[in-house]
Order: C-alpha cells, then sequence, then structure tokens
C-alpha cells in the first residue's frame, strides 16, 4: 500500500478533532455520534461524496483570511500578500469515516467596495468562518455586523459559525490573553466555536480546519439521515432538514444569532 504524504493525513480523520476551548464550543462531544458512525459504517450516507460542502471565510481587510487559507490549503505564508479582489477559493478533499467529503473554501475580498459582490457567493454556505486580527480590536467587533450578513444569505442552510483570531505570533502574552477573553465572550454570543491561530508559524491551522471539516462533515450526514426520515414518513417533499446535536433546534438557534447580531450583544 502506497504511504499516505502529509497533505493526504491532514485530510484524513477517523475521530473526531477536539475543540480549541471548551469555553467556547457549542459542541462539547469527543467523539462523532453514534448515529454518524452507524451510517458510515453501514454505507448509508446517501450521495454525500457527490455533494460538496461551501465554507465562506469572512472578516475585514488585512485580518490575514487568505493567508490563513493559504496556510493550509498550500503549506505557505507570504507576508506580501495581495489584498483578494472580489472573490477565489479552494478546493479540499477529505476522507472522513472512510467517506470522501468534499470541500470549497471560498476566500471574500474584505474591502467595502466588494462587499456587494462577495455577498452573493455567501448563499447556500454550510460553514461560517468569522477572521479577525488579534492586534485590532476593531476587527474583532466587527465580526458581529460580517455573521449578520451572511446569516441573511444562508438562512435555509443554518451553518456552523467559526470564529477564529489570527496573527496570534504578533501579540505579547499580556495583549493575547484580554483578547481572547473578549473573543470567547463574542464566540458564546455568536454560538460561535472559538480558535486562535497563527498563519506565519502554523500555529492551530491543520487541528482548526480539520475540526471544522468534521464538524460539517457530520451535520451532512444527519441532514442526510433526517431527510430519508422525513422521506419515509411524509407524502410531501422532503427538504434536508438538518439534526442538531447537544444544541438548540434550528429555529430557536437562528433566533438566538439575529438578536444578537442585531442588539450588537454584550460591549468588548
Amino acid at each position: 500500500m502506497q504511504e499516505l504524504t502529509m497533505a493526504e493525513k491532514d485530510r484524513l480523520i477517523t475521530e473526531l478533532p477536539k475543540f480549541y476551548t471548551a469555553d467556547a464550543a457549542p459542541r462539547q462531544a469527543l467523539k462523532f455520534h453514534p448515529k454518524t458512525k452507524d451510517a458510515c459504517s453501514s454505507g448509508n450516507t446517501g450521495n454525500i461524496s457527490l455533494k460538496v460542502a461551501k465554507t465562506i471565510v469572512i472578516g475585514d481587510t488585512g485580518v490575514g483570511k487568505t493567508s490563513l487559507i493559504n496556510r493550509y490549503c498550500r503549506s505557505v505564508f507570504d507576508k506580501d500578500y495581495k489584498a483578494t479582489i472580489g472573490v477565489d477559493f479552494e478546493f479540499e478533499r477529505f476522507v472522513i469515516l472512510d467517506q470522501e467529503f468534499n470541500m470549497q473554501i471560498w476566500d471574500t475580498a474584505g474591502q467595502e467596495r466588494f462587499k456587494c459582490m462577495a455577498a452573493a457567493y455567501y448563499r447556500a454556505a454550510h460553514a461560517i468562518i468569522l477572521v479577525f486580527d488579534f492586534t485590532n480590536i476593531k476587527s474583532l467587533q466587527h465580526t458581529k455586523k460580517w455573521l449578520e450578513e451572511a446569516l441573511e444569505q444562508t438562512s435555509s442552510t443554518f451553518p456552523e459559525i467559526f470564529l477564529v483570531g489570527s496573527k496570534k505570533d504578533l501579540c505579547k502574552v499580556n495583549e493575547f490573553s484580554q483578547m481572547e477573553n473578549h473573543a470567547i465572550e463574542l464566540a458564546n454570543e455568536m454560538n460561535a466555536e472559538y480558535w486562535s491561530v497563527s498563519s506565519k508559524t502554523g500555529e492551530n491551522v491543520k487541528e482548526f480546519f480539520r475540526r471544522e471539516a468534521a464538524i460539517t462533515f457530520e451535520q451532512a450526514i444527519l441532514g442526510e439521515l433526517e431527510s430519508q426520515r422525513t422521506r419515509l414518513t411524509s407524502p410531501q417533499i422532503a427538504t434536508g432538514g438538518v439534526l442538531r446535536i447537544e444544541r438548540k433546534t434550528r429555529e430557536e438557534e437562528e433566533k438566538v444569532r439575529k438578536s444578537k447580531c442585531c442588539s450588537g450583544g454584550r460591549g468588548l
């Protein structure tokens, strides 16, 4: 059997990767849900391998969105990057619990003049990655508005939400601690999972994307199982509802997110 490359090993997932901190992780389970594992072992995963899950990466200009993606997808870091114009995307293929799972990672421009263009690409996203710069508290505060705008375009998919702090390597210890406390507080308001990373050093980048892919995969599987159940029990066409584990119902979750985004949450 041919030995796997490092990149292939990074995209081979057999156990649910651990969250960064329990203080801001809506999903506390340490293993894949039994229904997910049973579906994968029995082959009852529908056409998951044929689908392409969509992840959008959003946030202010210059916070490190492109650097984060390039570090994971290409294992490179370029300090003299050029600002993204409009949108760009990378395609990643994972093997999770022996199932093929495809992910598009959309890199969106942070400049105001590209917002209308980029917003059109938010639709039908399965995961939202909100990126902020640890050296710029305003970029953290602005993630609330970015999320509000993204949720307007993704109400039908109920995407997973991740709040990611970049440029950790540029922070002094005391400054990082203060910013992280603010970020964890905000992540809980958003019902998002929080991570801190450094695209320059690579710290937590692989771990984060493995976690994001695994959670998105699990929700795709549970959604497929729910669709199958609905088709068997209802004469109407199934809408592909998603079964949520250890979280509020989809309706309750959406109401909480919208109310917090619109109210602005607690100040930082």
